[in-house]
C-alpha cells in the first residue's frame, strides 16, 4: 500500500474514533447546560480558534510540504531547521497572544458578543493557545514524513481525556451558573490538548534522528532561507485561515446585531445561535473527518508528486481524493436528511435543530470537496490564491447573514443560509483554481450512478423508518433504518463499480473480501 492510503487511513479511523467522542463529548455539554449554554459555549469558541489560528500562522502545512521534500533529497538538516525556526516562530507567538486574549476579554465579552457571560469561557480556554502551537509544529512534522500515527494517537487522547473530564466538571460548576459550566467545557479541552502534547513530545523523543535542543539558537541564526520557504507557504495559508477565523469570529456577533434587528432578544438569539452551531452543524460536519484525513494526507504526496514533475500521479491523487469525497458525503448527506429528527431527539433529546440540518445537507457535499481541493492547492505552490478564494466567500457569507437575518421573515434562516453561500462558493473557485494548474477529467457518468444510489438508499431507508417495527424504541428504529441505507448504499456502490478492485485490494483486512 502507498504512503498515501496507508496515511489516509490511519487518519481515518483516528478520525471516525475522535469525531465519535467528540459527538459524546458534545451530546453531554448539551444535555449538561442545554442551548443557552451551547450557545456561551459556541459564542466564545470562535475567538479560540482565531487566537490560534494568529499563533500558528499557517506553518502546519507549511511544515508538512517543506518536510517532504527535504525527506525525498534525504537533508535531516533541513529538516531539523525547519522544526527550530517553526518553534521558536510559534512560541514567540503565543507569548504575545495569550496574554492579549486575556486583556481583551471583558471588552469582546460585554460589547461585540453584547453577552457578558462569554467572559468566563474566554479566560477558560486562553491557557491553551501555546499547547496548540507547539503541538501543531509536531503534527507538522509527523505529516511531512508521511507519519500518520502520532497524529491521529494524539487526537484520539485529547478526546478521551476530554470527554472523561467534560460531565464531571459540567455537573460541579453548573450550580455557579450556566456561563460557569461552559468555562468548564473549555478547561476541559485545555487538559485534553496538554495530554496530547505531552504524548507528541514522546514520540518525537524517541523517533527523532537529530537532537532539537542541541545548537537550537545557533539553528535559529542560520534558518533565515528556512524561514523565507517556510513564510511562503505559511502566510497564504495562515490568509485563509485567518478569513475563515476572522469571519467565524464575527459571526455570533453580526448573529447578534442582526436578529437584534429582527426583534429577537439576546437570550433568545444565544438559543437559536446555539441550536443551529452546537446541535445542527456539529452533526452536518461529521463526515468532514474523511476530508481532513485526505487532506492531511495530499499536501505531502501532492507535493512529493510536484518536486517530481509527476502530473499524472498528482491527478490521479487528487481524482482519488474527491471519489472518496463524493461517495463518503453522499451517504452522510442521504443518511442526516431522511433521519434529522430522529437523531436529534436521540443525540439532545430535542429535535431543535433538524430543521437546519433538512435545510442545509443536501449542500454539505459542497463542503465535503472543499478540504482536498485546498490541500491541493497549498502542495501546488496556490496558497494565495486559495486565501483569496476564502476572503471572497467570507465577505459574501457575512453580507448574506447581515442581509437575511435582520429580517424578520428569515430570522435565524438567514444565517443558516448565508453559512451555505458561502462554503458553496468557495468551493467551486477552489475547483476553478486547480483546473488552471492541472489537466483534470470530470466523469459525468459516475456523478450521476451516485446520485441514483443516494436517491434509492435514502428512500429505502425512509420506507424502513415509516413502516417497519413501529412498535420498536425509536433507537432500534433508528438504527435499522442506518443498517438498510448503508447497506444498501454500499452494494449499490460496488455493484456500479463506483469504487475501483484495486482500490478495494488496497484497503487493509477486508479490501481483498470486497474486491
Amino acid at each position: 500500500m502507498s504512503k498515501f492510503l496507508k496515511g489516509t487511513f490511519i487518519l481515518l479511523i483516528a478520525g471516525l474514533i475522535t469525531r465519535v467522542l467528540g459527538f459524546i463529548n458534545r451530546i453531554v455539554i448539551a444535555r449538561s447546560i442545554g442551548e443557552e449554554g451551547v450557545g456561551l459555549y459556541m459564542m466564545a469558541f470562535p475567538t479560540f480558534i482565531l487566537v490560534v489560528t494568529l499563533t500558528q500562522m499557517g506553518l502546519p502545512v507549511a511544515i508538512s510540504k517543506n518536510v517532504a521534500e527535504a525527506e525525498a533529497k534525504g537533508n535531516f538538516a533541513e529538516i531539523k531547521k525547519i522544526l527550530v525556526v517553526s518553534l521558536a516562530i510559534t512560541i514567540s507567538l503565543s507569548l504575545i497572544f495569550t496574554p492579549a486574549l486575556l486583556l481583551l476579554a471583558p471588552l469582546l465579552s460585554k460589547t461585540l458578543f453584547t453577552d457578558p457571560r462569554t467572559f468566563y469561557p474566554l479566560i477558560a480556554i486562553a491557557p491553551v493557545v501555546p499547547v496548540i502551537a507547539i503541538s501543531s509544529v509536531l503534527r507538522g512534522y509527523f505529516q511531512g514524513r508521511q507519519q500518520m500515527r502520532p497524529s491521529a494517537i494524539s487526537q484520539i487522547l485529547e478526546q478521551f481525556v476530554r470527554i472523561s473530564l467534560i460531565a464531571v466538571m459540567t455537573s460541579a460548576f453548573l450550580p455557579y451558573g450556566i456561563e460557569y459550566a461552559a468555562a468548564a467545557a473549555m478547561i476541559a479541552s485545555v487538559i485534553g490538548e496538554l495530554v496530547s502534547l505531552i504524548y507528541l513530545m514522546t514520540t518525537f523523543k524517541l523517533k527523532k534522528r537529530f537532537r532539537l535542543r542541541k545548537k537550537f539558537f545557533q539553528f535559529v541564526h542560520s534558518g533565515k532561507q528556512t524561514f523565507k520557504d517556510l513564510m511562503d507557504i505559511a502566510l497564504p495559508t495562515m490568509g485563509s485561515r485567518m478569513i475563515g477565523s476572522v469571519a467565524w469570529f464575527f459571526e455570533p456577533i453580526v448573529v447578534v446585531h442582526s436578529l437584534a434587528l429582527a426583534g429577537v432578544v439576546t437570550v433568545e438569539a444565544t438559543k437559536q445561535y446555539g441550536a443551529l452551531t452546537g446541535f445542527a452543524m456539529p452533526l452536518l460536519m461529521l463526515p468532514s473527518f474523511i476530508t481532513f484525513s485526505l487532506a492531511t494526507s495530499l499536501v505531502p504526496a501532492i507535493s512529493e508528486a510536484n518536486t517530481q514533475n509527476n502530473k499524472k500521479l498528482i491527478e490521479y491523487r487528487l481524482q482519488q481524493a474527491l471519489r472518496f469525497a463524493f461517495l463518503s458525503g453522499g451517504l452522510a448527506v442521504v443518511v442526516l436528511y431522511v433521519l434529522a429528527d430522529p437523531l436529534m431527539q436521540l443525540m439532545y433529546g430535542s429535535a431543535k435543530g433538524s430543521y437546519f440540518i433538512r435545510l442545509m445537507a443536501p449542500f454539505f457535499l459542497f463542503y465535503y470537496y472543499q478540504g482536498p481541493l485546498q490541500a491541493v492547492l497549498q502542495a501546488l505552490n496556490l496558497a494565495r490564491a486559495a486565501m483569496i478564494n476564502s476572503l471572497i466567500g467570507a465577505i459574501v457569507k457575512t453580507a448574506v447573514i447581515f442581509l437575511l437575518a435582520s429580517q424578520a421573515s428569515f430570522g435565524i434562516n438567514g444565517v443558516a443560509i448565508g453559512i451555505l453561500v458561502g462554503f458553496v462558493l468557495v468551493t467551486v473557485l477552489h475547483f476553478a483554481t486547480v483546473l488552471k494548474k492541472i489537466s483534470f477529467s470530470f466523469y459525468v457518468r459516475d456523478y450521476v450512478k451516485g446520485f441514483l444510489v443516494m436517491g434509492g438508499s435514502g428512500w429505502l431507508g425512509y420506507w424502513s423508518f415509516a413502516h417497519l417495527i413501529l412498535n420498536e424504541p425509536l433507537t432500534i428504529r433508528v438504527l435499522l433504518s442506518l443498517l438498510a441505507m448503508g447497506s444498501s448504499y454500499i452494494v449499490l456502490v460496488l455493484m456500479l463499480g463506483l469504487i475501483k478492485r484495486d482500490e478495494l485490494k488496497r484497503i487493509p483486512w477486508i479490501g481483498n473480501i470486497f474486491a
